[in-house]
């Protein structure tokens, strides 16, 4: 028997909200904690790429995820890159932070920071998706922007 067809519903305006706070809080509090540390611009640009990369593989991860439950193809290798590269992300910032010479609150707040930033960008990406889905499945109902 397959599997039955992914129903996505709309996201409430508070959910969309929040994600969207979660995102820009997370990323915003990590690259302002970047502005004034004082570390060397090599340091601050290892830890700008992580965030970057970190965000994309996240949203590729959730997209991937989402893509197979709708039955839309994703190849293994691609779908296994996607896990490998969120890992990776997660690894480098925590091996870079374990040895940087910042307090144990600084290295906190980075963590936390980027585990912020990469949940929201997982919940937009999800909510984008949703209404989308919504709004191809619901024409008679007023547009909600995707975008």
């Amino acid at each position: 028997m397959p599997a039955p067809a992914y129903v996505a519903q709309r996201p409430t305006g508070a959910f969309i909200g929040a994600s969207w706070a979660a995102l820009l809080v997370g990323a915003v509090v990590y690259l302002t904690g970047l502005w004034n540390a004082q570390m060397l611009l090599n340091e601050k640009g290892y830890y700008f790429t992580l965030l970057m990369y970190g965000l994309f593989s996240a949203v590729s991860l959730q997209k991937s995820v989402r893509d197979r439950i709708e039955g839309i193809p994703v190849t293994g290798i691609y779908y296994g890159l996607c896990w490998v590269s969120l890992a990776l992300a997660l690894l480098l910032l925590t091996v870079g932070l374990w040895n940087a010479t910042l307090a144990a609150s600084e290295k906190g707040f980075y963590a936390m920071a980027f585990l912020l930033a990469l949940f929201g960008a997982v919940a937009v990406q999800k909510n984008i998706r949703d209404v989308a889905q919504f709004n191809r499945a619901h024409p008679e109902e007023p547009l909600v922007s995707a975008e």
